[in-house]
């Protein structure tokens, strides 16, 4: 692209090779000032000055009252640095290319409505710098996270997207009825299932990337349809899969972003390889704790009953011990975990899949991985 040819020539460079060029690309600005004009394009997240003259162009220069903002169009001249240092292209040439017949969102203010952001992604695109950079370093996260899969021995499957039971995890699913076969059938809320048979077939390590759906509440973290990735490997107990999701993390991390140390809505992060590790009982009970709760008092109902509103917890989800724990981490310390951090000995009344740890009757071979107080992932052996 031009960028990568040019980007790095000083004014004096590009004076002394004055070379030409062309490319295409949405109209974003167009300035005229008697005898010139200046506009700006943009293309790929690319986005370049052009100077119109009226000298070069002749009758052309007449006809830009015709383009309106937002049209495409291409473009063909020489290259050359502004006295402010901007990379500009003296055009000898226009060719409107593509008209468009809706006015763009109001330039300074753009695209702040969240909602209409996620509902016209077009438009986010096109009014919002910091936008495309997100999607474009999305998709280099997926064939990097495949190309790790890959280099580990995972074979990549596809598995139904409709089910006869909604299985797979506990959430309200999509029902929809298949004509030909006369019956109910659900939009998968999770591969687990499938991905379970594949590996009792012979399939020791497989993983999926594609689409979950649950048919609940919609906010900026959850989303009735959405990725998720979703492996399975033979042979490994939950610790192995906490120091591979690791290693994982920060490989991605390094080979998308050249670093293992990001920023999260203005937070700094680390994803370097060891995580935290915590055991939720003990982390729920210091935060019980912390707050004035007597030791054990959520053995009891009434103990519950009565600690459970004060924390602001859920009484619906706090109905015994166990679930109180859970619950109070979830409600108290979770928020808190701002870096990666690997949560473990999850008691069995909440993992009925999971296996016993050796030893115990009551705790699972289980973790979940906090970053920013989101859950991002959960394993289990």
């Amino acid at each position: 692209g031009i960028l990568s040819e040019y980007g790095q020539d000083s004014a004096e460079d590009l004076a002394r090779k004055a070379p030409s060029v062309k490319c295409a690309g949405r109209l974003l600005t167009l300035r005229k000032m008697g005898k010139l004009a200046f506009g700006h394009i943009s293309e790929g997240g690319v986005r370049l000055q052009l100077l119109f003259e009226r000298q070069r162009l002749g009758e052309a220069y007449g006809h830009l009252s015709l383009l309106d903002l937002g049209d495409w169009i291409g473009v063909e001249g020489t290259l050359f640095r502004t006295k402010t240092g901007e990379l500009t292209i003296a055009l000898e040439r226009y060719l409107p290319l593509q008209k468009c017949l809706h006015p763009l969102p109001e330039k300074w203010h753009g695209l702040s409505d969240v909602e209409l952001r996620y509902r016209q992604r077009h438009l986010d695109l096109i009014v919002n710098a910091d936008s495309l950079p997100r999607f474009l370093t999305r998709s280099r996260m997926i064939a990097s996270l495949r190309r790790f899969m890959g280099e580990e021995s995972f074979e990549e499957v596809e598995t139904p997207m409709l089910h006869p039971i909604a299985g797979g995890a506990a959430a309200r699913p999509f029902v929809t009825h298949h004509n030909a076969l006369d019956r109910q059938l659900y939009l998968r809320i999770a591969p687990e299932l499938y991905l379970k048979r594949l590996v009792v077939g012979g399939l020791p390590r497989v993983f999926e990337i594609n689409r979950n759906f649950r048919n609940e509440g919609i906010d900026t973290t959850h989303n009735p349809e959405f990725t998720m990735m979703e492996f399975y490997r033979a042979y490994a107990s939950a610790s192995d899969l906490m120091a591979f999701t690791e290693r994982m993390l920060a490989t991605v991390a390094r080979e998308v972003l050249g670093t293992t140390e990001i920023t999260y809505q203005g937070r700094p992060l680390s994803l370097a390889a060891p995580f935290r590790r915590m055991s939720l009982r003990p982390a729920a009970r210091a935060a019980l704790a912390e707050r004035g709760v007597p030791e054990g008092a959520w053995l009891t109902p009434e103990g519950r009953h009565e600690w459970a509103p004060k924390l602001g917890m859920s009484p619906a989800k706090a109905q015994t011990p166990e679930r109180f724990l859970v619950e109070a981490f979830e409600t108290l310390v979770q928020p808190s975990l701002e870096q990666p951090t690997f949560v473990h000995d999850y008691p069995l009344e909440v993992s009925p899949l999971s296996r016993r740890m050796p030893g115990s009757e009551d705790t699972v071979d289980r973790f979940e991985l906090f970053v920013a107080g989101m859950e991002l992932a959960n394993g289990f052996s």
